[in-house]
């Protein structure tokens, strides 16, 4: 599962967007794409220690894996999701 936290206000954000669908799309059937805005899941953020956005975390079997901070290229993006997958 990728478990992306952002905000509305936040431009990085929307940068990230269009990126994690791509993967998303790419990874269908095999990842599971969320995005939660943290203002919205104030405890959810709080849980992962989200400090700023946008913030991705990768799970597996329910444990954090792999985590990022700020806008990475999609095929950064995607050569981590494949070490978590």
């Amino acid at each position: 599962m990728l478990v992306d936290f952002s905000a509305t206000w936040c431009e990085p954000c929307k940068k990230l967007e269009p990126i994690v669908h791509e993967i998303a799309g790419e990874f269908a059937g095999r990842l599971k794409v969320v995005r939660v805005d943290v203002d919205q899941a104030r405890s959810s953020a709080a849980r992962y220690a989200v400090m700023s956005v946008p913030s991705v975390f990768l799970f597996k079997d329910g444990q954090v894996k792999d985590h990022f901070v700020g806008v990475l290229a999609k095929a950064q993006i995607a050569e981590r999701v494949r070490k978590v997958l």
